[in-house]
């Protein structure tokens, strides 16, 4: 392999692994609306009764905005 051909192919995988970053953090965005989602339906009792005291403080609305807020970190990288 030439010095030329070692040259693309790393900054052809540094181009997939920056990708592959970006696009996780898009799931996980997805993934924190998600959980926003099932946390507000939860409020609404579509699941049943009102979600407990502790799942209401760890689990709901904080847990889905530090998920959303990672994503959007990762997904923000600057090719």
């Amino acid at each position: 392999m030439t010095a030329q051909e070692r040259k693309a192919a790393e900054r052809r995988a540094r181009y997939q692994r920056k990708r592959r970053i970006i696009r996780t953090g898009q799931v996980l965005m997805a993934v924190g609306v998600v959980v926003a989602l099932v946390h507000w339906l939860a409020h609404l009792e579509t699941f049943g009764g009102q979600p407990s005291g502790l799942v209401d403080l760890v689990a709901g609305y904080p847990a889905a905005a530090v998920v959303f807020l990672v994503g959007a970190v990762a997904a923000g990288q600057r090719q």
